[in-house]
């Protein structure tokens, strides 16, 4: 079987055992930005309730946030930890935005992929994974997100040494999943339900879904 039919029949069976994930829960282009930077070192579970937090204080828009002070700020985005640092990626996001693009999303969201890729880039405390997230589920970009399940579950199926750095697994991703927005709005998503559910850092192949087409589910290496 080609790297490009093993990486296809993973995207279907994930999505045959769990279901289209509807990515990203975030209801702007704003939101999902902001919910970006709260995920870092975080579960979903304490962004929703960051995000919370800030709906009910009526404090979410851009507008808003931008126009409370640092400690308010804090405050709010307390339950996604390390929130100081994460007041100062905020700020640094919207001085990207006020200073590149006269504080308007859909100015920016008129740049090309590659450029807009570099800015997100050059802001501080953004990597790769978050201005990925947000170029794929804020601007819907054609861009495969990496993250730290992606970087389990496929070298454990056996497609790539799991040394590979960001750039090497996403060019290997983007050669041979399937291609477009939406597809890889899904298969990210559904990487993300697999490692919660069964590839966890020490695995539970057990009713896994890949456990037929995984190396380390066939060697029987995990409970």
């Amino acid at each position: 079987m080609t790297d490009e039919n093993r990486l296809q029949e993973i995207f279907r069976r994930l999505l045959a055992a769990f279901g289209p994930q509807h990515w990203w829960p975030g209801e702007t282009r704003w939101e999902i930005m902001l919910g970006a930077i709260l995920t870092q070192n975080t579960a979903w579970t304490n962004v929703e309730q960051a995000i919370g937090n800030l709906k009910r204080a009526q404090a979410l828009p851009l507008a808003a946030v931008r126009a409370l002070p640092d400690a308010v700020l804090a405050r709010h985005i307390r339950p996604s930890g390390y929130f100081n640092q994460k007041v100062k990626k905020i700020r640094a996001l919207l001085r990207w935005l006020d200073g590149e693009h006269g504080g308007s999303l859909a100015r920016a969201a008129r740049v090309p992929t590659e450029r807009l890729r570099a800015e997100l880039l050059g802001i501080w405390g953004i990597g790769p994974e978050t201005a990925d997230s947000m170029l794929l589920y804020a601007f819907n970009r054609p861009v495969f997100v990496v993250d730290a399940y992606t970087r389990r579950i496929l070298p454990r199926c056996g497609l790539f040494p799991a040394a590979w750095e960001y750039a090497q697994v996403q060019a290997y991703c983007v050669a041979h999943a399937p291609a477009g927005v939406p597809c890889y709005n899904e298969f990210h998503a559904l990487l993300v339900m697999l490692g919660k559910q069964f590839c966890k850092p020490r695995p539970r192949c057990a009713g896994c879904p890949l456990q037929t087409r995984c190396a380390t589910g066939q060697k029987r290496k995990c409970p």
